[in-house]
């Protein structure tokens, strides 16, 4: 991870005794509304700010409860903690948010905005005569801790970033276009402005692309960087996401396969991410991902290739079929190129179960990056600890807004 040591985030505040008693005596009542609470200010919130919603919130998480979920799971789990040091550190719930963030351009302002409609929906739930003030300034003052934890954290990305609070975006051009067999599409992009050429960045981080859409919304995306830093150029890779039952097309995927060609603009963020490989181990590195959380495994392999291609790399992939593999050759002439390197596939089409891990030799010293589904990810991550694997070793990317939550450990029974 790329967590400094100095960071603000492995220092918690403690919350003042009287306001931990009450906490403590109230989290069960929160936790049980928790869910109508989070609907309740969201929908007070993009009432007052339509802007929001239209230009910064994923519209998809909004409309199938995703991101309430995320939110009522942090205030849960950042609570407890404050009430329990005892409990796993909720640094990597902090990491990942502040991340996201900067990525997507928030400023100290808005978490006023976001106090104010919060605490007006915990009081209209819960009602006004429940929430005493000795109640409302305990809920308070957790708010706010864990908003200057944020704060402060962010501020120091968009230091490290040579960027001002907020000023993350930039205009890009689209350089290449590249259809792959998989349906997957790379976008290669360079910056329209000589003078202010894209920044470096560390493998396995993202950027959020900005999609002009139809109807006057501009939705943000994350998407995984597929190259190599150093060359003056960012490249993603998108797949687009199909209706299904009860689900609407990907918004943004859908805009960027069907109208965005070589030579269109972009609209896209400076590179921000926590799950990066550390650059100067010497370790082993284990690579395992299903569909297309291939991604960010694609940008590691760029770098290995690059920089260290002596180092022990294990590259493990889940999918439907050889033709579904986003970026398969890709992969298989990166893995050529490291002198020290095992990769495998299991293809469901070929009768392949899920992935199974138990007769391969894995470095018990290496460090192991996961991305794929929420199924994919507890699958793999007990049979690693099932192995042996050290926890802190063990990484892992959802694109989901709670994907933290998969490590059942920091996980609060309340949330």
């Amino acid at each position: 991870m790329s967590l400094a040591p100095d960071s603000a985030l492995l220092l918690v505040p403690e919350l003042e005794p009287e306001h931990a008693e009450v906490i403590r005596a109230t989290l069960p009542l929160v936790a049980a509304h928790i869910d109508e609470i989070t609907s309740l200010f969201y929908r007070k919130m993009f009432t007052a700010h339509p802007e929001l919603l239209r230009d910064r919130f994923n519209r998809g998480n909004q409309q199938h409860g995703a991101q309430q979920k995320a939110l009522a799971a942090s205030i849960a789990t950042y609570a407890t903690h404050l009430i329990d040091p005892d409990l796993p550190h909720p640094r990597e719930l902090l990491s990942r948010i502040g991340h996201k963030h900067v990525s997507l351009a928030v400023t100290e302002p808005e978490y006023g905005v976001v106090h104010e409609h919060l605490f007006a929906a915990i009081v209209e739930v819960l009602g006004a005569d429940v929430v005493s003030p000795e109640i409302a300034a305990a809920w308070d003052r957790v708010y706010w801790l864990m908003a200057t934890t944020l704060i402060d954290f962010e501020r120091e990305l968009y230091d490290e970033a040579g960027a001002d609070p907020g000023d993350v975006f930039r205009e890009t051009r689209v350089v290449r276009r590249i259809d792959d067999p998989s349906g997957v599409a790379v976008f290669v992009l360079e910056s329209t402005d000589p003078e202010r050429l894209l920044p470096g960045f560390l493998p396995g981080q993202y950027i959020s692309v900005g999609a002009q859409l139809a109807d006057g919304a501009r939705q943000l995306r994350q998407y995984s960087l597929v190259n190599r830093s150093g060359l003056g150029l960012l490249a993603f890779a998108v797949r687009k996401v199909e209706a299904e039952e009860g689900t609407p097309a990907g918004e943004v995927s859908s805009w960027l396969h069907d109208t965005v060609r070589e030579g269109d603009t972009l609209e896209i963020t400076l590179p921000f991410g926590d799950l990066t490989v550390d650059i100067e181990a010497k370790t082993p590195v284990v690579l395992i991902s299903a569909g297309i959380g291939i991604t960010p495994m694609v940008g590691i392999l760029e770098h290995l290739t690059a920089e260290n291609p002596a180092r022990r790399t294990m590259v493990l992939h889940a999918d439907r079929s050889t033709t579904a593999h986003p970026l398969r050759e890709q992969v298989a002439g990166l893995t050529r190129q490291l002198r020290d390197c095992y990769a495998r596939a299991w293809y469901r089409a070929d009768g392949h179960g899920p992935m199974e891990l138990s007769g391969l030799e894995l470095p018990t010293d290496a460090d192991y990056y996961l991305c794929g589904g929420t199924g994919f990810l507890q699958s793999v991550r007990g049979q690693l600890l099932a192995a042996g694997i050290p926890t802190d070793r063990v990484h892992f990317e959802l694109f989901a807004p709670n994907d933290w939550l998969l490590d059942a450990e920091s996980a609060p029974a309340l949330a």
